[in-house]
């Protein structure tokens, strides 16, 4: 990223260039934003409703893709504490401990698939689509296997993290049936930001709809009628994430819309895996620094005295945040692609517009949320478990749960804005100083030395979350969008000419 030193030099004050024409980009919105003649008001205004016009398109289905996503593992956790509470602290301590691992890893090597399908689609190089889908899943299902041998050896690394062997036992049992969701997760993600990269987000959110329905009638029938308990209700989570792969690429297959950017399966999908692997790294590390931050928090709260509540608490309210948490994810994904396209298009004026507009949005929408949680927060947990001792504990946390579910307003949103413009490895540094260096430690002072509990490791990493918004915020306020726009040109004509080196080979 480039600092902005001079204020003419604006995006939002200089000259449309004629050739910023190109599918993805909005050049409306570019020519609004750069006609002079017209009121600054005026041109704000006619600014907005193409924006949140091209946003609300793109975000709105893409929120239902991870809210329904989500509601899969939200119920199949519900399901599981509907056995004991020792079940819904397993299930919380498997899916937030362990399977969380694998989702930040995957969906982070698979942004890189964001970035540059993105970018290639607004520059219209449509056949370099579906090379970047087949590299990454083949990546992907490679790394999928060390995976893998974690999942298997859950228990032992749970009760070395600390935990009971009663509490690891149960846990590991529930990862045991989320091996082949690992897979799926290989597959699906690259899908999904290829789809996300074409704006083709409505046809994902209609096939998770439907496989939502299928989750639950089946966990109903594993869980209570064959009587599987947790493995059977982490299994029919995995079935049900393979469902989803299956129905997006029978989609890709079939529909005209992918035509241009699917031709099949192709070899040089083999070739250049060393760099996108590097790419991919970045993404990962990114992502990864981002979801093991919490998952470190519910580790931490089982070495406190009493482990089983203050997981059953916290499995309460990492539930309603992974929840509402989606709908910023969903912002994530409409941001990567706007400022992808636009950048792509060569639009510094768009992109930059795109970046205030969907961070505008997504701030009011989490500023709703945290009000609804906290108007809530006594009767919460029962939706989780019956349980009033467990009830009084999440009562207790939601203050916390509101601020973090304000400042997850921003923060994806900016890692959005990183991921369109490829910035993952900047992204990465500055979360292992606010998350690792400041958030952690802190947590662990107040809740350990000052004896505040899950309530002071919560609080600790918040200072952590809340000095990265405010990092990433700076930059991102701060950034040269012409520079970025000659950034994305040149890292394009790299990939094309790597393309161009297999085809020769």
């Amino acid at each position: 990223m480039e600092s902005q030193t001079n204020e003419l030099h604006h995006p939002l004050l200089e000259p449309v260039p004629d050739s910023a024409a190109s599918n993805g980009g909005s050049v409306e919105l570019e020519m609004v934003l750069s006609d002079t003649e017209t009121p600054l008001i005026r041109r704000l205004a006619a600014a907005s409703r193409i924006e949140l016009n091209l946003l609300y398109k793109l975000a709105a289905p893409a929120v239902m893709v991870y809210l329904i996503n989500n509601a899969m593992s939200i119920s199949t956790r519900i399901f599981s504490g509907q056995l004991g509470n020792l079940e819904l602290a397993a299930a919380s301590l498997g899916n937030q401990g362990i399977q969380l691992f694998a989702y930040g890893l995957m969906l982070g090597m698979g942004s890189a698939v964001e970035t540059l399908c993105g970018q290639a689609f607004g520059a219209r190089k449509y056949d370099m689509l579906g090379v970047y889908l087949q590299r990454s899943a083949i990546v992907l299902l490679v790394t999928a296997i060390p995976i893998t041998i974690i999942y298997i050896f859950s228990k032992p690394i749970l009760i070395l993290l600390g935990q009971s062997p009663s509490m690891a036992s149960a846990a590991a049992l529930f990862v045991y049936g989320l091996i082949p969701q690992v897979f799926a997760y290989a597959i699906n993600f690259p899908i999904q930001k290829f789809l996300q990269a074409q704006s083709i987000v409505a046809p994902s959110a209609y096939i998770s709809a439907g496989t939502l329905v299928v989750h639950m009638i089946l966990s109903w029938i594993m869980v209570y009628k064959l009587g599987l308990g947790l493995l059977g209700a982490s299994l029919t989570l995995s079935l049900s994430w393979w469902i989803i792969v299956v129905g997006q690429f029978v989609y890709i297959l079939t529909s005209p819309r992918c035509r241009a950017t699917w031709t099949g399966f192709n070899s040089k999908a083999f070739g250049g895996l060393l760099e996108f692997v590097k790419f991919s790294s970045g993404s990962a590390v990114m992502l990864c620094l981002e979801t093991w931050y919490f998952q470190i928090l519910v580790l931490i709260a089982g070495l406190l005295e009493n482990p089983e509540l203050a997981l059953d608490a916290l499995s309460v309210c990492m539930g309603v945040n992974g929840l509402l948490f989606m709908v910023s994810v969903g912002f994530n994904a409409a941001a990567s692609v706007r400022v992808g396209n636009e950048l792509g298009a060569g639009n510094p004026k768009a992109a930059a517009f795109s970046v205030l507009t969907v961070t505008t949005v997504s701030f009011l929408i989490a500023l709703v949320e945290g009000m609804i949680v906290l108007s809530v927060r006594h009767v919460l947990s029962y939706a989780f478990t019956s349980g009033e001792t467990v009830a009084n504990a999440v009562s207790d946390l939601c203050p916390l749960l509101a601020i973090t579910i304000i400042l997850n307003g921003i923060q994806p949103v900016l890692s959005g804005v990183a991921v369109g413009c490829g910035w993952q490895a900047y992204v990465a540094y500055v979360n292992v100083g606010c998350y690792y260096i400041v958030g952690i430690p802190l947590g662990f002072l107040l809740g350990f030395h000052f004896k505040l509990g899950v309530k002071g490791i919560w609080s600790g990493m918040i200072g952590g979350t809340g000095m990265q918004t405010f990092i990433l915020l700076w930059s991102t306020f701060r950034t040269d969008w012409n520079k970025e726009v000659e950034k994305t040109n040149k890292r394009l004509v790299k990939w094309e000419a790597n393309k161009e080196t297999i085809l020769k080979e």
